[in-house]
């Protein structure tokens, strides 16, 4: 007996020492998943406009939970989650109303942003209601903006990010093509409009990803998430020109933010 009581007292020292880490293990994980920060910054693709259920106490801004950032917060619980995205947010915007919750714990940031300084609603109105000629020109216009102008203010907005949140891994997403050519639709824009309205997206799609890889963030484009689920798709997961409810047009439904958005984030954090 006396042999086999240090061996067990050994036995249930060492389980207990065991038990005691995985316990200590947990608790640093747990420790290090309440700690976790994440702030939602940018325009209307990443409030969710389009998706509908807006969150009433955000007015204009429209931010929804069926957005992409409040869907990836409810389903990963950081402690702190600050969604300041908004509807109609240019890069000034950002900087001047969006980057209050940035600060030294804050571990992710996800954007959208660059659309509205480029000019989209402008464009999509001038091609919807003018003619070809015109729509082309209005998108050689914001191209030339996309040239000139836009990569001077992304540096402006991911500067200050980088300034507010050293440490954070920051997701920048870019813009779905709009139209399937050769699709469903038998009226609306031409496919002349609709090729170039695409081509404006990828254009503006990689002016972004540019300055967000010069800086050391993360692009994800959603454009392969949105392909066969464009406008003229017959599976659209955004929404075309809406008469009744005109800024939901051109922006992601609820599927186009769980099942396009989301994923393509999700993949990146």
């Amino acid at each position: 007996m006396s042999k086999r009581m240090p061996r067990l007292a050994a036995l249930a020292s060492s389980l207990l020492l065991a038990a005691g880490a995985a316990l200590f293990g947990a608790g640093q994980a747990a420790a290090a998943q309440a700690d976790f920060g994440y702030v939602a910054l940018g325009d209307s693709y990443s409030s969710g406009v389009g998706a509908g259920n807006y969150d009433g106490s955000s007015g204009s801004c429209k931010r929804t939970t069926r957005a992409y950032p409040a869907l990836w917060a409810a389903a990963h619980s950081p402690q702190t989650f600050a969604f300041t995205a908004c509807s109609g947010a240019r890069t000034g915007d950002v900087l001047a109303n969006q980057l209050g919750p940035l600060n030294s714990g804050t571990d992710l940031v996800s954007i959208t942003v660059g659309g509205n300084d480029a000019g989209f609603s402008d464009v999509m109105t001038t091609c919807v209601l003018q003619s070809e000629s015109t729509c082309v020109s209005r998108v050689n216009e914001a191209k030339r903006y996309v040239d000139s102008t836009l990569p001077g203010q992304l540096d402006q907005v991911y500067d200050a990010i980088r300034g507010r949140a050293p440490a954070a891994r920051v997701v920048v997403l870019g813009y779905p093509r709009f139209y399937k050519l050769n699709g469903t639709c038998v009226a609306g824009l031409t496919e002349g409009e609709r090729s170039a309205i695409n081509g404006a997206a990828d254009y503006l799609n990689a002016a972004i990803a540019k300055r967000a890889a010069d800086h050391g963030y993360a692009f994800a484009s959603v454009v392969g998430a949105f392909t066969g689920h464009e406008i003229c798709s017959g599976s659209a997961w955004l929404h075309s020109v809406n008469w009744t409810n005109i800024g939901e047009s051109y922006h992601p439904t609820a599927t186009g933010q769980s099942s396009g958005y989301l994923p393509v984030f999700s993949g990146q954090v």
